[in-house]
């Protein structure tokens, strides 16, 4: 139920690290390091079992399975990756001699059901635009049937893998091919999902502000029997941010080791405000610009119709996407020479080969550390472009933020490299990021149509004219415009308005407009946003240049009269020794003493 005070459950993520490890049994306190160790342990087995499941299942046959989503009796396949594999008999294998419990088995499934279902998908798109495409003409024909609509970014991967096919067949046509055909192995991960187990391999406590994890781990790396499975107790803080907060339920975490150690990958279930969009009057639209990250402008519902003063926001990412640039130049460079030293080795000597293979690995380590830092970057930028604009929308008393509808946005007519760094921006998870941070304070973030949001009038409906250039709008029927995000701003506010009793939402996704309404935004005065902050420069006091004069020429001098005092009249005659300079001031001296003694002598 929605309602002033109502509260609804989320599920967020975090990180965190253990501090400190005991094991479970005897109460001996372990080092992190050794925990490391016997995590990683406990990785290679999920990861090479995983890995031989995966080789054993990629056919066709298992997507068929998958898609249709019955099993050999005809059932609906379970939820549950583990279940599912299990009624199915997908089964992973271990070498002769090592002992792994059957939760850890449930863990592998888990994951390799979870890869292969998303793999479902893109098996089905590429067997139906297979059928579609031409080898001569390299076009894919249009679909005939509702089911075999693709996204245009994904068909446009799909279909340089189909050519890329076409020439190694040398055109011969292929009546349908798979995604077995055209992509090898997906890579897995090394990682341990312990929510697909139970308390036998690993539970959760809260402790005050900790968390402590109970969890078996191998003891070697070929465990033969129980006995070498022992319990570990590892404990870690719960983060600062999350003191204070209605959390109602912490999940199991998904173990990883990166170079600083063990991270855990927690979840948690709070309770936050409920939002209700389909009673909003007031909805901030958030148009992804491909100078910044985004802009915002307010649309409000009056009794009048709607109105908006056509005056958005624009962010400050405070230099992070000129820095996000350079490194996405600097990983290009590196992926160009470890494309063109991989050519080089493969027909160079041995003794050569050795050294490019060198040089290859530096430059594989260093696109690594590249991709890093530009994810930090990403996290930090999304999530600060997520608090600014809820901030900005609770200070406008909004209940509904409308972004662009990120599958059908396509960056096209900016230019090679402006086109490859906004597809290449953090759109996504800044859109995921500003969900998370205004579900917080009871305020709906819902998806609505980007086509026309910054060509078309909110007014009229009419197409905007460029005056000043590509960042410029102006209606001249409406007399209405200003900046082109801002303009596109409102039309996504209006959009979200209009479709609020419309709008349909599914598991994990965020609420969705389909439609894009149309009604006037009548522009206005009223004051319903926040004041813009605007810097304050300090004044400072420059010296007046100086001017050279002219010969012969006298200029008119306007020189303020002085204070007047009683020295304009009277002047005392300097103290001996002294030099008489304007820079030694005499002390004031009232009037009537200087002229007596004047008088006396």
């Amino acid at each position: 139920m929605t309602g002033p005070g109502s509260t609804a459950s989320r599920q967020f993520a975090f990180t965190t690290r253990a501090y400190m490890a005991v094991d479970d049994a005897t109460g001996e306190p372990i080092g992190l390091d050794d925990v490391d160790t016997r995590v990683r342990w406990l990785l290679d087995l999920i990861a090479g079992a995983g890995g031989q499941l995966v080789s054993r299942l990629w056919q066709p046959a298992t997507f068929d399975v998958l898609a249709a989503g019955r099993d050999r009796h005809d059932r609906r396949l379970p939820t549950q990756g583990h279940v599912a594999a299990a009624r199915l008999g997908w089964n992973p294998t271990y070498p002769e001699g090592v002992y792994v419990p059957s939760r850890v088995t449930r863990v592998v499934t888990a994951q390799v059901v979870a890869t292969l279902r998303t793999l479902a998908y893109r098996d089905a798109a590429i067997a139906s635009l297979s059928q579609r495409f031409d080898p001569a003409t390299g076009v894919v024909a249009p679909p005939t049937e509702p089911g075999d609509f693709v996204g245009v970014g994904f068909a446009r991967g799909v279909l340089r893998q189909l050519a890329a096919q076409a020439r190694r067949t040398d055109g011969a046509p292929a009546d349908r091919l798979r995604i077995t055909d055209l992509q090898d192995l997906p890579q897995t991960s090394a990682m341990a999902q312990l929510s697909a187990a139970d308390r036998q391999l690993a539970q959760i406590t809260v402790a005050g502000r900790e968390l402590v994890l109970t969890v078996k781990l191998p003891t070697s790396p070929a465990p033969a029997g129980r006995a070498q499975w022992r319990r570990v107790r590892l404990t870690a803080a719960i983060p600062a941010h999350l003191h204070g907060r209605a959390v109602t339920d912490w999940h199991l975490p998904t173990l990883v080791l990166d170079r600083k150690g063990l991270l855990w990958r927690c979840a948690a279930t709070e309770l936050v405000p409920a939002g209700d969009p389909r009673s909003a009057t007031v909805a901030v639209g958030v148009d992804w610009s491909p100078s910044t990250l985004g802009a915002a402008a307010i649309t409000a519902d009056s009794p009048e119709g709607l109105v908006s003063d056509y005056r958005g926001w624009t962010y400050d990412d405070r230099g992070l996407g000129i820095k996000l640039a350079r490194l996405q130049t600097e990983g290009q460079t590196l992926h160009r020479k470890a494309a063109r030293l991989t050519r080089l080795a493969a027909t160079a000597p041995p003794e050569v080969r050795a050294g490019l293979e060198a040089k290859i690995a530096v430059l594989g380590t260093h696109r690594e550390a590249v991709g890093a830092k530009r994810g930090k970057i990403n996290r930090e930028l999304a999530f600060h472009f997520g608090r600014q604009v809820t901030d900005s929308a609770a200070a406008a008393q909004a209940q509904v933020i409308a972004v662009e509808d990120l599958t059908t946005l396509e960056t096209r007519r900016h230019g090679h490299v402006n086109n490859n760094r906004a597809a290449q921006s953090a759109r996504r998870q800044a859109a995921v990021a500003l969900e998370h941070t205004a579900a917080g304070v009871g305020i709906t973030v819902v998806s609505v149509p980007a086509r026309g949001s910054s060509a078309l009038c909110p007014g009229c409906d009419e197409p905007l004219a460029r005056p000043g250039g590509y960042h410029t709008a102006w209606c001249p029927g409406c007399r209405v415009g200003g900046n082109r995000d801002h303009v596109a701003g409102v039309n996504l506010a209006k959009r979200a308005l209009l479709g609020r009793g419309k709008a349909t939402s599914r598991r994990g996704q965020m609420p969705a407009v389909r439609v894009a309404e149309h009604a006037p935004v009548r522009r206005c005065r009223d004051k319903h946003g926040p004041t813009p902050r605007r810097p304050r420069h300090r004044r400072v006091r420059r010296s007046l240049p100086t001017v050279t004069l002219r010969l012969g020429v006298n200029p008119k001098q306007h020189v303020p009269a002085p204070q007047a005092s009683v020295w304009d009249t009277v002047k005392p005659a300097p103290p001996h020794g002294g030099a008489g300079s304007r820079d030694t001031r005499p002390s004031p001296t009232s009037a009537t003493p200087v002229a007596d003694s004047m008088r006396s002598t």
